[in-house]
């Protein structure tokens, strides 16, 4: 991912002043009325044209040291921006961010295609009912099951196979990947940004990067980058229902069973198994060959190749002991209430 969004999946509409952009988000500027802006970026990757934010004090030092042409901050920050950036002071700055990017950036619209601007070649295969957005590309020997519809830029390798029902936006997908029914792939990431007036949805600009080999079961939906990409490595096979969120990293070689949830901002290493209904909290990192098991809900980070369950998750043999003694605790309560 670029600088801005990626120009296949969303338009970048015409630069704004620093002083609308205030308007418009309900904020004051402080410096840099009249700087034209042009996207919306994070502030580490943010450049001189770009808008990003601040809204954690944990985040304040990289205000001395970004790129980024303006920033929304709250008030106490204001000592902490860089000469020359422009300023625009918010009491809720992430939904201010989310609002100017909405005047910066919006998804391009599904505007059908014939197959032959989007086909590789005749081996191709679409079945009744596919939609193909403008601009997209399906390598050679694919097949699009029946009702499914390919979004705007997206870009499909060879020899996939796609079911019925599915929806890919926003997203690049490698060679031989299984796709299977009613999949969603880039769909909107679950972020809002609280306001004066209640929650504001944050706009997702990334995408979804689904390598080589990788297979998705059945109305398992994965969401793509929250600016971004969201990316599945090579050969993982997830099973049905399974829900992986905005800016996930998934390694390589790795298993996800039915009914797994895998917040936002997750980094999982290769090799990694997953066990039916876990569950996995925001921003954890999991370790290259680790084990989560069926039910665990995972709220810290587990090392490489450790093997973690219970809820909240923890190494399987203090998990085991833990249980014993708990089991024989009861026990010893029941007895004394029998006498």
């Amino acid at each position: 991912m670029g600088l801005t969004p990626d120009p296949r999946f969303f338009e970048t509409l015409a630069s704004v002043s620093v002083a609308d952009l205030a308007a418009l988000t309900g904020g004051e500027v402080v410096r840099g009325h009249d700087r034209m802006i042009a996207s919306v970026a994070p502030l580490g990757v943010a450049g001189a044209s770009a808008i990003g934010f601040v809204s954690d004090r944990k985040f304040l030092g990289q205000l001395a040291t970004t790129d980024a042409g303006c920033v929304i901050v709250p008030a106490g920050a204001v000592d902490s921006v860089a000469a020359g950036i422009a300023v625009i002071v918010s009491a809720t700055p992430q939904a201010a961010w989310a609002r100017a990017s909405l005047a910066l950036h919006r998804p391009l619209e599904l505007t059908a295609a014939q197959p032959s601007e989007v086909c590789e070649d005749e081996t191709v295969r679409i079945e009744p009912g596919v939609v193909l957005g403008q601009g997209a590309r399906i390598g050679r020997g694919s097949r699009i099951g029946a009702n499914t519809v390919i979004g705007p830029g997206v870009q499909i390798g060879r020899d996939c196979v796609i079911g019925t029902n599915a929806s890919i936006a926003f997203a690049l997908i490698g060679d031989r990947a299984k796709i299977f029914a009613g999949v969603r792939i880039g769909e909107a990431g679950f972020g809002a940004a609280g306001s004066s007036t209640g929650p504001v949805d944050i706009p997702q600009l990334g995408r979804v990067i689904v390598q080589d080999d990788v297979t998705i079961g059945a109305n398992t939906c994965i969401d793509r980058g929250a600016f971004g990409d969201t990316v599945i490595g090579e050969n993982t096979k997830i099973d049905n229902l399974v829900l992986i969120g905005h800016n996930c990293v998934i390694g390589r070689n790795c298993l996800i069973a039915g009914h797994a949830g895998i917040s936002g901002s997750v980094t999982v290493g290769d090799g990694v198994m997953f066990g039916g209904k876990a569950g996995v909290g925001d921003h954890i990192t999991i370790g290259t060959g680790a084990r989560v098991a069926a039910g665990a809900g995972v709220l810290a980070e587990i090392p490489p190749g450790e093997t973690w369950s219970g809820y909240p998750a923890k190494p399987i043999r203090q998990f085991l002991r833990e249980t014993v003694w708990l089991s024989k605790q009861a026990g010893r309560k029941g007895a004394r209430t029998d006498d």
